[in-house]
């Protein structure tokens, strides 16, 4: 182990952007699996997984993603799921974590909404408790899900309000999905306080960036690399401090970008775009929050105390309170200081 990444394990790290199912570790797939074994495509051998999990493009991603999805069946399903989230979380110094969560694939499987947020409340208490962990929630629309999918989201998410619930988002394909239908629903959303965290330029253009700003009142962009094709989008962004979630090996993994050499972000932090370097489906892209940092190390040629400022940035880009954003970028001070 280099110096550098024994720093990285344990420096106090804030995640911004990973999805709930898809921080399933291959254990708790297998788990599941095994629970549903004859139902599911998903092998219940943990070694099987790293060959299930290679993709052959985006929407081969979405299709494995989704089976992984059709493994959560109950409320108890989900409240071990996540309780599991905060353990793993934890073993990476991770103080907090917005874990982005998609309750209409779980509810249109018939586990009742309230449910469903009991469950998670249920595992961010137990996570807290037992791990140091704090999560939050960003309600996500399955953008391949359409229109109802946006409204049963915004429902669960105004009428069951669970605590943790900070903000409102938009995932799966990019392709065949145009941002500006969900305005509506995000416009019902910022109005009721939730932030906006929308993904866009992931697989399409700079336009799609353009329209989640434009339309759904981003406040943070999820991936948003193809920013980088656009100066005057990259000038605004730097202009507004509209941070992006950058997830390098998922861009990777999932054919966004062809090789990590080629990875846009050292441009994008070269024109003044705040970022946050995060691990997206990490047992999925065979990676962890704690090797992203050292990858975005590499790119950006980071040394310790550019390895810290990068973990700051991730605490005062997220929606924590201004209480806890000052004790987390003590910690990180105390750590990096000893």
């Amino acid at each position: 182990m280099t110096d550098l990444t024994k720093f990285i394990a344990g420096l106090p790290k804030a995640e911004l952007h990973v999805h709930h199912v898809g921080s399933a570790s291959p254990r708790i797939v297998a788990e599941l699996a095994a629970r549903h074994e004859g139902t599911s495509p998903v092998p219940a051998d943990p070694a099987a997984l790293a060959t299930y999990f290679e993709f052959r493009d985006f929407a081969h991603f979405i299709e494995i993603y989704l089976s992984v999805v059709d493994l959560i069946r109950d409320a108890e399903d989900v409240r071990l799921l996540t309780y599991e989230i905060g353990r793993e979380l934890s073993r990476q110094q991770v103080r907090y974590a917005e874990l982005t969560v998609t309750p209409y694939s779980s509810v249109k499987r018939g586990i009742p909404a309230p449910a469903f947020c009991e469950a998670i409340e249920d595992a961010r208490t137990g996570a807290r408790r037992d791990f140091g962990v704090d999560l939050a929630w960003c309600f996500d629309i399955p953008g391949e899900a359409g229109l109802p999918a946006a409204e049963e989201t915004l429902r669960v998410a105004l009428e069951e309000r669970p605590d943790g619930l900070i903000s409102f988002g938009l995932g799966g394909p990019e392709i065949g999905v145009p941002r500006p239908q969900f305005k509506p629903h995000f416009d019902r959303a910022r109005a009721a306080g939730l932030h906006s965290v929308p993904h866009a330029g992931e697989t399409t253009g700079p336009e799609t960036i353009w329209d989640a700003i434009r339309e759904l009142g981003a406040e943070r962009i999820g991936h948003g690399i193809a920013a980088a094709q656009d100066e005057s989008l990259m000038a605004y962004l730097a202009e507004h401090q509209i941070p992006l979630e950058v997830c390098p090996t998922s861009n990777l993994r999932t054919r966004a970008v062809t090789d990590l050499a080629e990875h846009p972000i050292a441009k994008l932090v070269a024109a003044g775009v705040p970022v946050s370097v995060n691990s997206d489906d990490p047992p999925m892209f065979g990676t962890t929050l704690e090797q992203e940092y050292a990858v975005a190390a590499d790119l950006l040629g980071l040394d310790r105390a550019g390895v810290t400022e990068l973990a700051r940035g991730a605490v005062r880009h997220s929606f924590l309170s201004a209480s806890g954003k000052a004790a987390l970028l003590a910690e990180i001070d105390a750590y990096a200081a000893g």
